[in-house]
């Protein structure tokens, strides 16, 4: 027979991973124990298991958790799967060679934008990416995109409960703002994200299809202000849609 006890551990320690993978801040032992109604002892035994296993970190302080890198390539695993990751690597490589910066590959999961493959540009500034990592919708140019071309009553609940926090100056701040840009989006076919999650970075998007037509991901191509500039976006623009035509197929 089953043993009740630990199915019911695992289960809890998976309701918290899902939880604290969604979250962008860190949790305390009592705060967790509070949420998901378990005891403090049971909470803290649940921690520190999962802290052991890589697939949460404590601070500095030792008092508080965050979700770790392992949990995230771990949750990524089947999205990476669904939009063949590998197929896109490819194409990725090629439009990085060509242009020095870094490609991002990212879909959407649970109102979030997850990076599910990524090339690092030789000549590229470094960005705090990986895959696995979770990020904002409304400040990157992949996030707007996978925004923009949801379906709309999806679009329309995830404009109203997502959390728009300001990164920088350049931050879009307001639910009115952001649908004013993901209109723009869809009539732009691409995304252009200006220093609006983390200064002194640019990044263009643009939207993955299927077979059948329907966006799956968006693809990214990320810089310095010195590398994507007023100059130069519109080619940068193109080549990111060719990859990405390569990626669903739809390119002769």
């Amino acid at each position: 027979m089953p043993d009740n006890k630990q199915a019911g551990s695992v289960e809890r320690a998976f309701a918290i991973l899902e939880f604290m993978g969604q979250s962008q801040r860190q949790w305390g032992i009592s705060e967790l124990g509070r949420k998901f109604q378990i005891p403090k002892s049971t909470t803290h035994s649940l921690m520190v298991t999962l802290e052991n296993l890589g697939y949460v970190l404590r601070d500095d302080d030792r008092r508080k958790f965050s979700a770790a890198v392992r949990f995230y390539g771990v949750a990524a695993s089947p999205m990476k799967r669904l939009v063949q990751t590998e197929t896109a690597l490819s194409p990725m490589n090629a439009l990085v060679a060509e242009t020095g910066l870094t490609a991002h590959l990212a879909v959407l999961d649970q109102g979030q934008a997850v990076y599910v493959q990524k090339v690092e540009g030789a000549n590229a500034a470094r960005f705090d990416t990986y895959i696995g990592k979770r990020t904002n919708l409304h400040c990157t140019a992949v996030g707007k995109v996978l925004l923009a071309y949801a379906p709309l009553d999806a679009q329309q609940e995830l404009v109203s409960r997502v959390h728009l926090m300001r990164h920088t100056d350049h931050t879009i701040a307001s639910g009115a703002a952001l649908r004013l840009e993901l209109q723009a989006v869809r009539r732009a076919g691409f995304a252009f994200d200006d220093q609006e999650e983390e200064l002194e970075a640019r990044c263009i998007a643009v939207p993955v299809l299927n077979r059948l037509g329907q966006v799956t991901a968006s693809l990214g191509l990320c810089g310095s202000l010195s590398q994507i500039r007023d100059d130069n976006a519109h080619a940068l623009h193109q080549r990111v849609r060719q990859a990405a035509q390569t990626i669903s197929g739809t390119r002769s």
